[in-house]
C-alpha cells in the first residue's frame, strides 16, 4: 500500500507554473466529482454548484490508501466545504485539505480556474 502513497503538496497560487487543461466544464457532474490524471497524480475535481465554486484535491484517501475521493459526497461543515470519503466517511476540507475528523493527515488541494468552458488545474511543477 505504501507504493500508492505519493508525496502530495498543496499548491499556493503564487507558485503556479502550469495550468493544466483538465476537461470541459460539462464533463463534470453538478454537485459532484470526477477524477483527472495529471502526470502520475490522480486529482479529484469537484463542481460544487450549490456554492458556485470548483475545488480539486488528491484522489487518494489517506485512511485506507484508496483512490476514491472523487466519488465522495460533498457538503458543508460549519461553512467549510468538504468531501467525505465514500468508503469510511472520513472528511476533508476542500479549501485546505485538513482532515475534519482530526485523525488523519491533510490531503493536498490544488487551485482551479474556469476559462472559456474548460476546467484548469494549477501545479507548481
Amino acid at each position: 500500500m505504501e507504493e500508492l502513497l505519493e508525496k502530495y503538496t498543496s499548491t499556493p497560487l503564487e507558485s503556479i507554473k502550469t495550468w493544466y487543461k483538465a476537461a470541459a466544464v460539462a464533463d463534470f457532474p453538478i454537485d459532484g466529482g470526477a477524477c483527472v490524471k495529471y502526470k502520475n497524480k490522480q486529482i479529484a475535481v469537484f463542481n460544487f454548484a450549490r456554492k458556485n465554486k470548483w475545488y480539486a484535491c488528491q484522489n487518494l484517501c489517506p485512511h485506507k490508501m484508496e483512490m476514491v475521493l472523487s466519488r465522495g459526497m460533498i457538503g458543508d461543515d460549519k461553512g467549510i466545504p468538504k468531501v467525505a470519503c465514500p468508503m469510511h466517511k472520513k472528511t476533508f476540507s476542500l479549501e485546505d485539505g485538513v482532515n475534519l475528523n482530526g485523525d488523519l493527515p491533510a490531503i493536498a488541494t490544488y487551485p482551479v480556474k474556469i476559462e472559456e468552458g474548460f476546467v484548469y488545474l494549477g501545479f507548481s511543477e
